[in-house]
């Protein structure tokens, strides 16, 4: 593990090789995904079967591809009771931070015969990848679902791949506990392909949410325009502010929880405090011999971790605003005097009670961040992502003649003479 300080001459650049984690699409997938997705396009299911047994090595038939009902309703007796009501609780409180983001169309009298507005409505079908693999992600299923269902969106399709004993029924389970109906046993960026485009067995959706490798990254950038996508998500990543407060243990854990994920996952502990450093540094190595993972979370510790010394806390919330992570941490003993300066970042987990895993499972705002310092300008997903706005517009002939100057002058400085004459035929006596 690294240890660099921002006093070193060298910072700049030994900074930039650990956060500018490349993310380049090879050329050549991005050609095989172009490929997946025209068959897709003009071969339907026939195509989602080829390349199921071509990726997934699964044979199935056509008539399987979706989910039966039966399956939905045995997963329950494969769930633990614990398990059920760790999944409902985590329902609960999605749901009700979701809540809190809803908005309602209004509309506003501005003056005498001129009305504004704008209706909010929900989209009709939306699409959610849930990756597969060794991997399960229930808790994705909720993160991704609850905002579409508090939006209002009518019907909810969910793809994700399938495995040789059927899908892991806790996956089933929390697709049923968010009235998802739908549910197909397809991956990769044929999934993608077939929820863009449609197919005889999978409808069509207008967005496309939820996190997968590569190429499912690749297809969701590639069907963007024909269909709305929520992100283009990366590897995860954590930065720690943390001061002589902090418990050196919870700081490599939390670091580690995200080491976990991926060779490219990027994990960083800014500090003012060089003994905090090594100790963590030290904790980092203890805790890593007890993972599972411990093999993915070393490689990313060894390529794309660090842990950096800064001259103080200001500096410390200057490199997180330059990094931008998908998660911050303000391991620190005045955590809420920091939070005004944070100006970029997917999430804030504040105190040395607050967790990032908190918030992936439990805490209420959706885990479904932006990465790769998209945080910058993107937000987390939300109740927002699953709404449409329409503008509305009624004027009297009285309210459009007291604008209807400014009309034409501005339509006619751009050279737009037919605009302009639309104004004029209805002001003529």
């Amino acid at each position: 593990m690294r240890i660099l300080r921002t006093c070193d001459r060298n910072f700049s650049k030994a900074f930039a090789a650990v956060v500018k984690r490349s993310e380049t699409v090879a050329e050549n997938i991005e050609l095989t995904v172009r490929d997946i997705l025209q068959e897709v396009r003009t071969d339907g299911d026939r195509a989602l079967i080829r390349f199921t047994e071509k990726f997934d090595k699964i044979r199935i038939r056509i008539s399987d591809l979706e989910v039966s009902k039966k399956q939905i309703r045995e997963s329950y007796k494969k769930v633990s009771k614990e398990q059920l009501s760790s999944l409902a609780h985590a329902y609960q409180r999605i749901e009700k931070f979701h809540r809190r983001q809803m908005q309602n169309s209004w509309i506003q009298a501005e003056s005498e015969g001129e009305i504004v507005g704008q209706l909010v409505r929900p989209l009709q079908r939306a699409g959610m990848y849930v990756p597969g693999g060794k991997a399960v992600y229930p808790s994705s299923v909720l993160m991704n679902a609850i905002p579409a269902r508090v939006a209002g969106v009518a019907e909810i399709i969910m793809v994700t791949p399938g495995a040789k004993n059927g899908i892991n029924p806790i996956l089933l389970v929390a697709a049923d506990l968010c009235g998802i109906e739908k549910i197909f046993q397809i991956g990769g960026a044929q999934a993608i392909g077939a929820l863009a485009y449609g197919t005889e067995s999978v409808p069509r959706v207008d967005k496309i949410v939820g996190p997968g490798n590569m190429y499912v990254a690749t297809a969701k950038r590639l069907v963007y325009g024909d269909v709305d996508i929520d992100m283009v998500a990366g590897p995860s990543e954590i930065l720690i502010i943390a001061d002589g407060s902090v418990i050196p243990a919870y700081a490599a854990a939390d670091m580690l929880s995200q080491a976990e994920h991926d060779e490219m996952a990027c994990a960083l502990l800014v500090t003012t405090d060089e003994n905090i450093a090594r100790s963590v540094e030290q904790e980092l190595s203890r805790q890593l011999k007890q993972l599972k993972r411990k093999d993915i979370a070393s490689r990313s510790l060894e390529n794309y971790g660090a842990v950096i010394i800064t001259r103080d806390l200001q500096e410390a919330v200057q490199l997180a605003n330059e990094v931008a992570p998908e998660h911050l941490e303000l391991c620190v003993e005045r955590p809420w005097d920091l939070l005004p300066g944070i100006k970029n970042a997917g999430a804030v987990f504040l105190g040395h009670y607050s967790p990032e895993a908190l918030g992936d499972y439990l805490a209420g705002p959706n885990h479904v961040l932006p990465t790769g310092g998209t945080a910058r300008f993107f937000s987390p997903l939300s109740v927002d992502d699953f709404l449409k706005k329409t503008s509305i517009i009624a004027f009297s002939r009285e309210a459009l003649q007291s604008v209807g100057a400014d009309i034409i002058r501005l339509a006619n400085a751009e050279s737009l003479d037919a605009h302009a004459k639309s104004i004029e035929k209805r002001l003529k006596k």
